[in-house]
């Protein structure tokens, strides 16, 4: 009956969009995405873009943003909840109370607020271009942005670009095979350590042969603000930032269930062999927990990756604010923009899902 009525009800949204869209003398499609230009400005982007491309090449610079944030503050936001839920369980009572204040508070404000408060913070306490935070007279951070080195890549970077690939595979097979070795056997090879160096070596190598063919450009102040470089906007910084850390803070807490959730003889038992505290949760505590803090943790990324589209709040040009914004008001294309804008966030959701379902999968508890 349920799935009657389910059906019943998409069939009379169907008829009822196609009865509007007659009355209106509209039709559907897509065809507006690359026959009409965009005719708007993205603050920021990552690929050649103007005003006269087409609202198709606008839509991929948003999701390109939306992307940057999204992987950005799942890194930022997994350090960051992993060391807070770690120092939760601190014997040090003052950094245990520090990071359950630090959960609490943050979990228990929107989001949102968390976007604005930081977006003010870095638009109107930082200081300007010409007092700018510098690092190492290559990174720089004031209000109208972070400024970082602009790779340039050279003739020969794709030989270089080969034999990473090349060696990272190499790498992934010797771990496989010490894997295997160790299971067999009991023989432990720290495969870890030797892949990298392989990887290392063989790139380093590879990059002195081709006459290294990287370089960078280095930003540099030029009036009342940097040229060069890449330019992270204020709005990037303060979108990315409030995010992560807002999810650190559920993060946190799903690394303490876990970790709560191994048996208190593991640990002893790891401490009776001599090992120190810091051995005892990566070698034995945090492996085990991994199986119950993965499944949550795949809800907080694909939570921050949603969150992501509150970019529009302060003006960050993300897929919300350039195909289900701008391009919309545009063209009038309210219903198929909003079902591309839907169709994107829902494919972006099953990668992540998928990836973090495989590695689930890898990281399970095997009985010999």
């Amino acid at each position: 009956m349920v799935v009657l009525i389910f059906f019943a009800t998409i069939a009379w949204l169907i008829g009822n969009v196609t009865a509007n869209f007659a009355a209106l003398d509209k039709t559907f499609g897509f065809k507006f995405l690359w026959q009409l230009p965009a005719n708007y400005d993205i603050n920021q982007v990552l690929i050649d873009y103007n005003s006269q491309y087409s609202h198709l090449r606008a839509a991929l610079v948003g999701l390109i943003n939306t992307f940057l944030v999204a992987v950005v503050g799942i890194v930022l936001a997994t350090i960051l909840g992993f060391t807070v839920g770690t120092l939760r369980l601190s014997n040090n009572w003052l950094v245990a109370r520090l990071a359950y204040v630090y959960i609490e508070t943050i979990r228990n404000v929107p989001v949102l607020l968390h976007i604005l408060l930081w977006h003010g913070i870095i638009i109107n306490t930082l200081p300007h271009p010409r007092r700018a935070l510098n690092v190492g007279d290559a990174t720089f951070l004031s209000n109208r942005g972070l400024y970082v080195p602009c790779p340039l890549f050279e003739d020969g970077f794709g030989w270089v670009a080969i034999a990473f690939a090349a060696a990272l595979i190499g790498a992934i097979l010797y771990h496989r095979r010490a894997h295997r070795i160790q299971m067999e056997t009991g023989h432990q090879v720290h495969s870890v350590l030797i892949g990298l160096a392989i990887v290392i070596g063989v790139t380093l190598l590879a990059f002195l042969a081709a006459g290294s063919p990287i370089g960078f450009e280095l930003p540099a102040l030029r009036g009342f603000n940097f040229q060069g470089g890449i330019n992270l906007l204020p709005e990037f910084v303060a979108l990315t930032w409030a995010l992560s850390i807002y999810t650190s803070a559920f993060i946190a807490e799903n690394v303490r269930g876990g970790i709560l959730a191994v048996n208190k003889g593991q640990t002893e038992a790891a401490q009776s062999l001599g090992l120190r505290p810091g051995k005892v949760l990566s070698l034995v505590v945090l492996p085990q927990a991994l199986r119950v803090i993965i499944p949550p943790l795949t809800s907080q990324y694909l939570n921050l990756t949603k969150n992501s589209s509150l970019a529009i709040a302060i003006g960050y040009m993300d897929l919300v604010a350039t195909l289900g914004g701008i391009t919309l008001m545009q063209t009038g294309r309210e219903i198929e923009s909003m079902m591309l804008v839907m169709l994107v966030y829902l494919l972006i959701s099953l990668l992540i899902s998928s990836f973090m379902n495989w590695y689930n999968n890898r990281v399970r508890l095997v009985e010999r």
